[in-house]
C-alpha cells in the first residue's frame, strides 16, 4: 500500500514543472504556515538527512517528510493535490498562482498491514534508489 497518492490536477502541475525544471522531489516539513504544505524542489535542491523520512515516490518524484511530522502522520494516507492561491514558500509551483497541498485520511487496519516501508533520508541516500 502506497503512503502517498496524487490527484489529476497535481499530475498536470508536475508535468508542467518537469518540462521546465527536470526531475523533481517533495518535502513536507510540518512547520507552521506555508511550511506545513508540501514543497516541490528540483531533485537534489533540498538536502535530506537523518531528520527526514522517505515515504516513497509519487508520480516519479521522491516524497520526504520531516521525522517529527511523520510521527503524527504515520497512520495517514496522503494525497498530493493543488489549490488556487500563492503560497509564500520556495516551492516551484508558487509563480503559477497555485500551491501544492495535502489531503489526508486514516489508513484502514488492512492498509496498515500492507504499507510500503519507509526509510530515513540517510538510508535513502545510501540506498541510491534512483
Amino acid at each position: 500500500m502506497e503512503r502517498v497518492s496524487i490527484s489529476d490536477r497535481a499530475i498536470e502541475t508536475i508535468d508542467k514543472l518537469r518540462d521546465r525544471f527536470g526531475d523533481l522531489m517533495f518535502h513536507q516539513s510540518g512547520g507552521c504556515c506555508d511550511g506545513s504544505s508540501p514543497m516541490c524542489f528540483e531533485k537534489g535542491d533540498f538536502k535530506v538527512g537523518g531528520g527526514d523520512v522517505w515515504l516513497g515516490q509519487v508520480y516519479g518524484c521522491d516524497f520526504f517528510m520531516s521525522k517529527d511530522q511523520f510521527e503524527y502522520w504515520k497512520h495517514t494516507h496522503l494525497t498530493l493535490d493543488v489549490t488556487e492561491g500563492r503560497g509564500s514558500s520556495f516551492s516551484l509551483e508558487i509563480p503559477m498562482g497555485i500551491r501544492f497541498m495535502i489531503r489526508s485520511r486514516i489508513f484502514t487496519m488492512e492498509e496498515i498491514e500492507n504499507l510500503e516501508p519507509t526509510m530515513t533520508g540517510e538510508e535513502y541516500l545510501e540506498a541510491d534508489i534512483n
